[in-house]
């Protein structure tokens, strides 16, 4: 599969994600696809409405103490519900692959359960802390059609909006 992640500010990005019937080798291959992408651009997780496919799909694969990546680490979600295990919050630094060199501490919460799928349509649980818990979050916003820039103050917003719409005016001018 060619896909080509979506950046801000296409609109499907604000799309909300359909829930996944068929765990047949077209969702096989898109997963597969999916990590390829994921890995390529640095990612450590990516939906599938970032490729600009509005269902109900994410990866999310932590780096290692040795800050690798590994394949038997990946975690493809698919029609995921979200809890929070408690009130206790963290705050992190996130990124998005959907908004390249743009980096803001969010507040999540610390810890959560998800209940979900596998590539075969198999159910899941798991209880995640921490990074992993931050990434699961984000990527789970995503289906819902949520940035994780929507997560920020006011202020910090516009800061972004008027550092983006820098960023595009200095862009047309070197092209």
């Amino acid at each position: 599969m060619d896909l080509k992640i979506l950046t801000y500010p296409d609109k499907k990005l604000f799309s909300t994600s359909k829930e996944v019937k068929d765990f047949d080798e077209n969702l096989h291959k898109l997963l597969d696809s999916m990590y390829e992408i994921m890995i390529l651009n640095n990612g450590v997780g990516l939906a599938a409405i970032q490729v600009g496919l509005p269902l109900r799909v994410f990866l999310a694969n932590i780096p290692d103490e040795n800050e690798e990546q590994k394949k038997e680490n990946l975690f493809e979600i698919i029609n995921p519900s979200l809890e929070f295990i408690d009130d206790e919050k963290i705050l992190f630094t996130e990124g998005c692959l959907s908004i390249p060199g743009f980096f803001e501490e969010v507040q999540r919460n610390k810890n959560v359960y998800l209940k979900y799928q596998d590539r075969h349509g198999k159910e899941r649980e798991l209880e995640a802390s921490d990074f992993l818990a931050v990434v699961l979050q984000h990527e789970f916003d995503h289906l819902n059609g949520k940035l994780f820039i929507e997560r920020l103050s006011y202020s910090k917003r516009q800061k972004f909006i008027k550092d983006f719409k820098k960023a595009q005016k200095a862009e047309k001018r070197t092209k």
